[in-house]
């Protein structure tokens, strides 16, 4: 069994700031400038928000108040909102994760500007820049005040505002976990669903190149020879031996592309004796070996997902890493399936985007799930791969 454990996906947070003392060094400077310009941050934010959100509101009787609120979430969202998270993190080292782009059910320009109207971060956004002009005037006054008169208290005065600074930014600023999360989900299923149409292609394009191919050859033969059949009885025997051998090789192709497609040892018996037959298969010197310690089948799309996703990998062992041997480990862990797969190559694997393995991940991910591999030049490669036990 594994000892290794895939880790859990790590979610982009706010960087935690060391809880010191307040004190006059350079942390202390660097609070009281970010203090001090908010009142301009407050100024310029406000400004906007107030007029292109009133003229846009004012206007949305008319097409034309889209075209102005639109273009007024999507510059304090994505333009001022950057700013504004570069400024926090250069002042105060408070990392504000960038949002991901706003998504439109259609490719455009009416369908993205109503997006934009219906994010929540943009919204939020403008609430931010709406409350900066008075906190702005307020952390402004009270920091000159402390610098001027209250000089001994200026790092407790510094730290204890910034510390509501910190808070109004990850809260208004920020996009949620679960909603990133989402949107991640959204954009793996996409990927899936372009690879599922690929993969459709490609079994498509195999049945009328192969096996249809050659049914339809022997079609003809088979026409042939029953001509044949009382002028040449031998040359019509011989033409159905070759006919037999083309139908031997067609049902061949047939099998292969259902293997390809689900096997049924997979169906039938679960991964174990299914991944056992792939291992067999693969070509290095010290073979391939598997464990399954699983006390029941997971749901069936998730064995699939399983099942192909180890196929691939050690096909690519056997085609690239130049390994000696290879180990697959499945387990259970709580309501997830943990599968590690290992090699002795030369390393070397990324999961570059258009790639392979690429695609795998984008597989893996669209259920919820994490794909993690570890491949430096030279090796050895490890992969880690965590599935729901449930894809619902």
């Amino acid at each position: 069994m594994s000892s290794a454990t895939p880790a859990a996906p790590v979610l982009t947070g706010s960087r935690p700031v060391p809880r010191t003392r307040p004190a006059f060094d350079r942390r202390m400077l660097r609070e009281a400038g970010h203090l001090l310009s908010n009142l301009a941050v407050g100024i310029a934010g406000f400004t906007l928000t107030v007029a292109g959100i009133s003229a846009g509101v004012g206007l949305l009787f008319t097409i034309v108040g889209i075209w102005v609120l639109a273009p007024t979430l999507f510059v304090l969202r994505s333009g001022l909102g950057s700013l504004e998270r570069r400024r926090l993190l250069a002042l105060l080292d408070e990392e504000v994760p960038a949002p991901l782009p706003v998504a439109a059910r259609r490719d455009n320009v009416l369908s993205r500007a109503l997006a934009v109207l219906g994010d929540g971060l943009a919204w939020r956004t403008v609430l931010y820049f709406c409350l900066m002009l008075p906190w702005g005037v307020l952390t402004f006054t009270l920091t000159l005040v402390a610098l001027v008169t209250l000089f001994p208290l200026l790092p407790w005065i510094t730290r204890g505002l910034s510390t509501v600074d910190r808070v109004l930014a990850t809260t208004l600023l920020a996009q949620g976990d679960l909603t990133r999360r989402v949107r991640k989900l959204e954009q793996d299923r996409g990927s899936v669903v372009d690879t599922a149409a690929a993969d459709l292609r490609r079994i498509e394009r195999d049945l009328h190149d192969g096996a249809q191919a050659r049914l339809v050859a022997v079609a003809m033969d088979l026409g042939l020879a029953k001509e044949k059949l009382t002028e040449d009885p031998e040359a019509a025997a011989r033409m159905v031996d070759t006919a037999h051998g083309e139908v031997k090789v067609a049902l061949q192709e047939l099998r292969d592309l259902a293997r390809g497609i689900h096997p049924a040892v997979l169906t039938d018996r679960g991964l174990d004796p299914a991944l056992s037959a792939v291992a067999a298969r693969v070509r290095v010197p010290g073979g391939a070996r598997v464990t399954v310690d699983l006390d029941e089948r997971p749901d069936p799309a998730i064995e699939g997902i399983a099942y192909f996703t180890v196929s691939e990998l050690l096909a690519n062992v056997s085609k690239h890493a130049r390994a000696q041997r290879a180990t697959v480990d499945v387990w259970r862990s709580g309501d997830r399936v943990l599968i590690q797969v290992q090699d002795d190559g030369v390393g070397g694997a990324t999961a570059a985007p258009g790639g392979g393995i690429a695609g795998l991940a984008e597989r893996v991910r669209a259920v919820d799930g994490v794909f993690d591999i570890t491949s430096p030049v030279g090796g050895p490669t490890t992969v880690n791969v965590e599935l729901p036990w449930h894809t619902r």
